[in-house]
């Protein structure tokens, strides 16, 4: 039986890697060994990258919040305990949304959270 090699198989994903390479620096884009092991590194910083936005993001919403509670003479924590108290569940994109583009809307709902707090 003649014996099977497999070239055009392998030179076909060996191809494939280094198309995905293409781009990085050095010799990363243009040997196959250190193109691979780049590859698999650059996998999981993005797999880490995708997990950092979302907590980045989470951090913006916070900060913007908590500006346009100080504006409003109110602390973020008594603003989100106040809302808490008062059944709203508007989540914390839609609260800096409304802090940045509708204030006084956002107004609205920090004069009912304090009511809330006062209430308690």
């Amino acid at each position: 039986m003649a014996r099977v090699k497999g070239g055009p198989a392998t030179r076909q994903r060996r191809k494939k890697v280094l198309k995905r390479a293409s781009g990085f620096f050095g010799s990363k884009h243009i040997l196959f060994k250190t193109a691979k092991e780049q590859l698999m590194h650059s996998g999981q910083y993005a797999y880490v990258g995708r997990r950092l936005v979302k907590r980045d993001y989470r951090k913006l919403w916070i900060k913007r919040i908590n500006a346009a509670c100080r504006m409003c003479d109110i602390s973020y924590s008594q603003f989100m305990f106040g809302l808490k108290k008062a059944n709203i569940g508007i989540n914390r994109k839609m609260l800096s949304e409304m802090a940045i583009s509708d204030f006084t809307a956002f107004q609205s709902l920090v004069s009912t959270a304090k009511k809330q707090i006062a209430a308690k």
